[in-house]
Order: C-alpha cells, then structure tokens, then sequence
C-alpha cells in the first residue's frame, strides 16, 4: 500500500480581532523537541506554524495523527489566548508580519520584497510516496488536470482586511503573484523536470528548488509527488478527503486524460480560485469547459479503482456529499460572518484546532 504524508499550516490569530499574532519567546524551541506521532515546526512567518505527519499507510492513522497535531497548536494558541486557524488566509491583518528568522527564509524574503507583507497564506500539502523516479513524473502529469477541481473542493480564504473578496480561495490569488506557481508545464521525463528548474534557478527567480511555488511538484526530500493546491482545511476530515483523492489519482494509470492544456488549466484554477465549486473549470477528460461538480463525478470514476483497492471509496462518497450539503470551507467561513459576525467566526476556527481535553491527551511540556 502506497504511503502518504500530510502537511497542515495554521495562523495564529488574536481570538477577538482575528489578526496574525507572533508566537511567544520560546515557542519555536518548544516545538522544535516535539517528535511524537508526528511533528510541529515554525513556518515562513512567526504567525504560522506547520505540522507534519509521520508517512502513513491508511486514512485511519493520518486522521489520528491530525487529531494529535491539531491538538498540539490548539494547546499552544490556547496558552496565548489565540486561535491557531487552519483557514488559507486571515480574516484580517495588520500588514506587520515578520519573518522567521532563517537562511532560506532571509532569501525568501529579499526576493518577494513588498509581497511579504501580505503573503500571509496557510496551505495543505499532501505528499504520495512513489518509489521509481520516472513514475513519479508520468504521476505528476497524470494529476495536472485535476488540480482545479480538487482546489474548488478545498477553497477555505474567501476574506482578506476584514471583508468578503468574492473568492473561495484568496490564497491562490497571492500565490499567484510568485514566479513558479500554480500549475506546472508537462514533463517529458525527469530530466526535462530538472532542466525546468534549473532554468528557473538560473533566471535567478527563485533561489533553491525548496522555493518552487508549483501547484504540485517533486519533493526533494523524498521519494513522493508533493500536491500543493489546497488552502489549509477547517477540519482534519476534509485534510484526509484531499489526500485521499491525490493518492488515488496519483496511483491510477488513467489514459483517457484529454484536456491539460497549460493554459486551460491555469484558466480553470483562476475560476475554482474565485467561484469554488460553482465555477466552470475544464473537464480534463473531455477537455471542454463543465461545471464543477460534472468534474467530481468523472474524476470518482477515474480514481474508482485505486480508491476501492485502498478502501477509500465510501469515506470519499461521504465527504463529497458533506461539502455538496455543507458546503466548501469559504462557504462554511461566510455562513458564520453572516449568523454570528467575527465572533461566529472565531467559533468555526476554534473548533478545528481543539485544545486536548486534560487526562485524554497530554500537551506539551517546555
């Protein structure tokens, strides 16, 4: 069975206004010495924090190990009398984030320039293990089509400066403005992967592979196909559901892929980025422009057979049909401004990052 491995990033966020809030003194070096069922680190901002799991083999085992780190920074946001969001993008800033203090982040930094301001943007990553290397690049092309219906699955950013942006997704806009983002170009092989970059490199548009920007790419750090598109999730159900799907996909050898033009795929990102699953994006068997959820069904019979075989198919039946009755995240993140205003939204936000109960789970000791 295939291992998968889940990325989370949250913002910590004052609990009344809903603005970044840097992490206390000592905090990063407490995180640091956590290795338990996975691990918790600092992120490109001292508002942010990354958790990662342990590779796993099953949903049932990334669900815990999520339920343990989602635990983790809820304790810590707690202790701060903070809120550590898993949503894309904060309800509001203050434009003042600082960066965290590191090589690589210095560099990022310098590149970005003024984009760091408000390059405040939480994202999930999902990385599926591939052993072969040439496998892992026909699996990158194979998933290329799919990336915009599976970001309008996902969209959890619809407010920046305290209001609606009209976008499910704000954080695929911001990424956007990045020199290596969204999707990728197909590959012929693993050497025209490494040319790409190296142009890229050579350009001097970014300056180390880590800093690729690209809806999906390659780890460099393992053997796995790394999925980049998702905006952080409220709850850890909807983490599992994408990484589900991106292994099936990634894992299903499907040739009757018509439609990944580049240019119809970015087109169709900029549209599950605005209108979520009540945009038009293109149906990457067909290649002709549908509605959102037309493309969820031809993309559950494409990946059908690897989710049977990993037993995924009825958890994935029954999230799919929570998001069609519930609604993605933007649209679970508007509800609460529209019934409770900021406080409703607070709740929301809260309750995907539970502080564990004393006695149930153990926090973390400095």
């Amino acid at each position: 069975m295939a291992r998968f491995g889940i990325e989370e990033e949250f913002l910590l966020l004052d609990e009344d206004a809903l603005v970044p809030l840097a992490m206390a003194a000592g905090t990063r070096e407490r995180f640091t010495r956590l290795r338990t069922g996975g691990s918790v680190t600092a992120e490109y901002l001292t508002s942010q924090l990354e958790t990662a799991t342990e590779p796993v083999d099953d949903r049932a085992e990334a669900e815990t190990q999520l339920r343990h780190l989602r635990g983790l920074v809820g304790w810590h946001a707690q202790e701060q009398r903070a809120i550590a969001a898993a949503t894309g993008h904060p309800f509001a800033t203050t434009r003042t984030s600082i960066v965290s203090p590191s090589p690589h982040y210095d560099d990022v930094a310098f590149r970005l320039g003024h984009l760091s301001r408000d390059h405040e943007v939480n994202g999930l990553h999902v990385h599926v293990e591939i052993a072969d290397d040439e496998e892992r690049v026909r699996a990158l092309n194979r998933i290329r089509g799919w990336l915009p219906v599976l970001l309008a699955l996902t969209g959890n950013s619809p407010f920046a400066n305290g209001l609606d942006t009209a976008f499910a997704s704000w954080r695929s806009v911001l990424i956007h403005r990045l020199p290596s983002s969204w999707c990728p170009p197909r590959f012929h092989d693993l050497e025209d992967y490494r040319g790409r970059i190296r142009q890229l490199l050579d350009l001097d548009a970014i300056g180390e592979t880590a800093s690729l920007s690209w809806a999906v790419r390659l780890s460099e750090r393992f053997p796995t196909v790394e999925v980049r598109v998702f905006d952080a999730q409220l709850e850890p159900e909807d983490s599992v559901l994408a990484a589900v799907l991106c292994r099936a996909l990634l894992l299903s050898d499907d040739r009757s892929l018509r439609g990944d033009r580049l240019d119809a795929v970015d087109a169709s990102l900029w549209t599950a980025a605005r209108s979520g699953m009540e945009a038009r994006i293109i149906d990457p068997t067909t290649g002709e422009a549908a509605d959102a959820w037309a493309v969820v069904d031809r993309m559950r019979a494409a990946s059908t057979p690897a989710l049977q075989e990993f037993g995924d198919e009825d958890f994935v039946t029954e999230r799919l049909e929570r998001i069609r009755s519930d609604g993605t995240g933007a649209t679970r993140q508007r509800r609460a401004v529209a019934h409770e205003g900021v406080h409703g939204l607070a709740a929301l936000l809260r309750a995907g990052t539970p502080a564990p109960i004393t006695g149930q789970d153990q926090a973390p000791t400095p």
